[in-house]
């Protein structure tokens, strides 16, 4: 936890008055059995009503200026871990988007949230208690024992012996309690990955009538965290009655030697009492040291989760990248023997690339489910980096590039359609932020999503709920692939983007992009026969392996594999009537 202290590097004074007004507090706490002892010792004893009231407005003062010092060390303490929570969460967030895919996917969303919330909540708790307690306790137990020593040297041996009783019990319930915080944070990522994946496939789910089975088994694994806590909170709960046996035992033992020592004359009425509240104040700040400690525990085992992220790098990176001038201006994007594996390990997702897309071409992507299309496009844009062999866009190595300038040079328009909260308008100005509107109904036009959109009563100032919750997926498919063309970028990857549209509109579409934007650079990735038929090169795809390349004709004479597709999707005289 210490690693992420730096993070209140700009609440330095805020860290130290906190915890100085804390001790400030404790010594006038440590006062009040000396001021309770003369009370009894002189006031009650000599009947002095007089100097009762003046202890007793002592007594009231000292409590009012604990209680301001409480809130001021509280008001500091709490503006520190705040501003730590912050920074932190900035920190934690802006490392997460370095990553690339393949961390994302290592990793996993859920954990990632987990981390992001809850255990920064954790760690800026911690660090606000830290802040209160960590001089306060100590304190309050040496100076009760100083205070206990200077009334009365062999009942201070009661403390002596207590004080390390006191400290083995909290050390047994914290040894046993901390490794299992650990284990509970992580079946807080297995419930967080349920509501999730339950909440974002929730259509499924009712679809396959499986309400049952995933109540089922998110009530498994939260029953399964909650008995996991309880057996935690058991043994923590074990500290109060252990530690207060033996503060009472002690307090029996100051008595019953009190009494002895009161009757020879060594020792006043006063100073008993003053004694026995010197060991309530040590229970109390033991009591709190022990609470602090198992809030620190949660703190340290979520710091631990944090650092880990920190301590990942991403696998694509384009540190010490400079600006890089085209050095080709024939070819837009070329494949040298590439292959890609996932995470370095296991079987190649694919092997052996090599194609040419010239400026100006649109070439169609085509396989079956898994052959390795959307990885293929992927590597262009450098969301993951090729494992051997190497991409040139505009005779450049992607790897030479800094991300900005790569990435705008691509538009990408994925499978699943992302929009986001906010009007229309806004969701269009993500490629260029300075779009006009002229520009922007345009590229709906291409899209085939100005129709839609101009029968909403506002227009492009329609409001889009998150994730585009209240449009349908082919118009949501249709305003993802107008966002790319208002980018008017070099390169216009469709990934399966079409997947919601009919025939029809898909051909439309298709047709437009080709009429209306000379000079682009067109990847369509589909399973679709109709809608690669009319590419200027089509790569076909299996087991991630280039099984065929060439146009819509070729490779119904060359290609078994891509004829054999046409055949399920087309009709036979069209595909005869093709291949001629």
């Amino acid at each position: 936890m210490f690693k992420l202290f730096k993070y209140l590097k700009g609440y330095v004074l805020q860290s130290i008055l906190g915890p100085l007004f804390k001790m400030t507090e404790a010594t006038f706490e440590l006062i009040v059995p000396v001021v309770m002892a003369k009370i009894i010792d002189e006031g009650i004893k000599n009947g002095e009503k007089h100097f009762i009231f003046v202890m007793g407005a002592v007594l009231v003062l000292l409590g009012l200026l604990g209680l301001a010092c409480s809130l001021t060390a509280q008001y500091f303490a709490a503006k520190a871990s705040m501003g730590f929570g912050t920074a932190l969460r900035k920190d934690l967030y802006h490392h997460i988007n370095t990553f690339s895919h393949n961390e994302i996917d290592h990793i996993g969303t859920s954990t990632l949230v987990t981390r992001m919330t809850s255990d920064i909540n954790q760690a800026q708790t911690g660090v606000n208690m830290f802040l209160r307690l960590f001089l306060r306790s100590p304190f309050i137990v040496i100076g009760a024992v100083i205070a206990a020593f200077l009334i009365n040297v062999k009942l201070t041996l009661i403390f002596v012996i207590a004080s390390p009783v006191l400290g083995l019990i909290i050390y047994l319930v914290m040894s046993y309690s901390i490794p299992r915080y650990t284990k509970i944070q992580k079946k807080v990522d297995r419930v967080s990955l349920l509501t999730r994946e339950n909440l974002v496939g929730v259509r499924v789910i009712r679809a396959f009538s499986r309400q049952d089975e995933e109540i089922c088994e998110f009530k498994d694994n939260a029953d399964n965290l909650m008995k996991t806590q309880i057996i935690v909170g058991r043994i923590s709960a074990l500290l109060n009655p252990a530690t207060y046996v033996v503060v009472n035992a002690a307090i029996l033992a100051i008595i019953w030697f009190g009494g002895v020592t009161v009757n020879v004359g060594d020792l006043t009425q006063g100073e008993v009492i003053a004694l026995v509240n010197y060991m309530s104040q040590i229970l109390l700040a033991l009591v709190a040291l022990a609470n602090l400690i198992v809030i620190l525990t949660k703190a340290s085992a979520c710091s631990v989760r944090i650092n880990e992220i920190f301590k990942m790098k991403s696998s694509v990176t384009d540190e010490n990248n400079a600006e890089v001038k085209q050095t080709d201006r024939e070819n837009s994007v070329v494949f040298k023997n590439v292959s890609f594996r996932y995470n370095m390990g296991g079987d190649y997702a694919l092997s052996g690339l090599d194609f040419t897309a010239k400026k100006g071409q649109t070439i169609g992507i085509i396989g079956g489910t898994g052959s390795g299309k959307s990885t293929l496009i992927s590597l262009i844009p450098r969301f993951y980096d090729a494992t051997e062999g190497e991409i040139l866009v505009d005779g450049v190595n992607v790897k030479e590039y800094p991300f900005t300038q790569l990435r705008d040079k691509i538009a990408v328009v994925p499978q699943k359609a992302v929009l986001f909260k906010g009007t229309v308008r806004d969701n269009m100005k993500w490629g260029k932020a300075d779009a006009t509107d002229e520009e922007i109904n345009k590229a709906l036009e291409i899209a085939q999503a100005k129709d839609f959109i101009e029968e909403k009563p506002d227009g492009l100032d329609t409001m889009i709920m998150q994730n585009g919750r209240n449009l349908s997926g082919g118009q949501r498919q249709r305003l993802t692939i107008a966002r790319a063309i208002v980018k008017k970028s070099e390169i216009l990857i469709l990934d399966d983007s079409a997947s919601a549209l009919d025939y029809e509109t898909d051909a439309k579409l298709r047709k437009a992009i080709a009429n209306e934007i000379k000079g682009l650079t067109v990847f369509i990735v589909s399973q679709r026969a109709a809608a690669v038929r009319n590419a200027d090169k089509i790569l076909v795809l299996d087991d991630g392996k280039i099984i065929g390349e060439g146009t819509h004709r070729e490779l119904l004479r060359n290609c078994p594999f891509y004829k054999e597709i046409c055949l399920t999707q087309l009709t036979k005289e069209e595909v005869m009537r093709d291949e001629k």
